[in-house]
């Protein structure tokens, strides 16, 4: 089951030249720069290019080839463009239902309060657009295009306009959509610290060719692609709730590699759970460590290093219990300890991040 794209589009100074599969599961991460056709290949799919040639394909449906082109209309797609633009002259709920009226009952497969409960949009409903704030008109268009219950579910940037309170107040929605929703997400960014919040799947866009695509944490850790030089570049792991320490006010969790401690977590145990640990935040040691404030140590293998944009910093590119973690340590510190790929040694992970609670 994936969205087939072989798709050209020229444009004065820019083509679009992409040739790849999308699972249709989950949420792709479409990611690059500014300018690195993200939002010209999303039109694309969408059907909002008439000019773009090639061939697009969901699943069993062709939606576009050399001999027909399916309207967008008719494409069955939710698209949440990086502005909410709801109307507003209309309520929430009136913002809502137009959405669902739009879909004939008999293919109805998300209802008006599954969406509302989804989206906790329950108190808004009375409300109109300019009322509202950024995060919330978000939540809403995001509602409203679940409500037209499409097979698949653009996402153009819809947290690149909002103020640091406004993205934390709306990711945890966009994870439990991720976590509870059959509909496939594409998901357009430049920040990759939300990618890796958000993203099974990453499509890694250049100059508007697919540099690389694949499962997110593969590709984070891939010595070939540039994610693992960003400044906030790191790994994720897939992490289930062990224990609460009330004494400590912490959080056990278990990762494949062995259990982390983390800042005190509102889950119950044994929820499932997404971490996340910035390559910055790991430091080596050759032997366990002791007498540390440190409370995160894992075995782990080197697989490689590389130099780093800074001079002064290598990376380190390690497998913990078969999964990738990337260090950024010091050159002087790498040839201190004179690290070479195939060594043992340990990762001190002095900051974890939880992701989706």
């Amino acid at each position: 089951m994936t969205l087939a794209l072989r798709v050209s589009l020229a444009r004065p100074q820019f083509s679009l030249q992409v040739d790849c599969e999308v699972p249709t599961r989950g949420i792709t991460g479409l990611f690059g720069r500014s300018g690195s056709g993200k939002t010209t290949l999303l039109r694309c799919i969408a059907g909002l290019e008439r000019r773009a040639q090639g061939r697009i394909a969901f699943d069993d449906e062709i939606w576009q080839d050399a001999d027909h082109f399916v309207p967008a209309h008719r494409r069955r797609i939710g698209y949440v463009f990086q502005e909410s633009s709801l109307f507003a002259h209309l309520d929430v709920r009136g913002n809502l239902e137009f959405g669902l009226r739009r879909v004939p009952t008999a293919e109805r497969h998300l209802g008006f309060d599954e969406v509302v409960t989804l989206l906790n949009l329950q108190a808004l409903l009375p409300q109109r657009a300019p009322q509202l704030s950024g995060g919330e008109r978000q939540r809403v268009a995001i509602g409203r295009a679940l409500l037209t219950n499409p097979r698949l579910l653009l996402m153009d940037e819809p947290v690149s306009s909002l103020d640091q309170r406004s993205k934390a107040d709306i990711l945890p929605h966009l994870e439990r959509l991720r976590d509870v929703s059959a509909v496939p997400i594409l998901y357009v960014s430049h920040a990759l610290g939300e990618v890796m919040r958000l993203a099974d799947h990453l499509l890694l866009l250049e100059g508007g060719r697919v540099r690389a695509a694949g499962p997110l944490q593969e590709m984070l850790a891939r010595s070939d692609l540039p994610l693992r030089h960003y400044e906030d570049g790191g790994s994720v792991f897939d992490a289930i709730v062990e224990e609460h320490d009330a004494r400590f006010h912490l959080t056990y969790v278990r990762i494949g590699a062995g259990r982390l401690a983390v800042a005190r977590s509102p889950l119950d145990i044994g929820a499932r759970l997404r971490v996340r640990i910035d390559a910055r935040d790991v430091s080596l040691a050759l032997k366990v460590p002791e007498l540390t404030s440190i409370l995160n140590i894992l075995p782990a293998r080197i697989v490689d290093l590389s130099e780093g944009e800074d001079p002064a910093q290598t990376l380190v590119r390690l497998e913990a219990a078969g999964e990738p973690l990337l260090a950024r340590i010091t050159r002087r510190s790498a040839a201190e300890l004179q690290l070479v790929p195939g060594m043992q040694l340990f990762a001190q992970v002095k900051g974890v991040a939880l992701m989706g609670q």
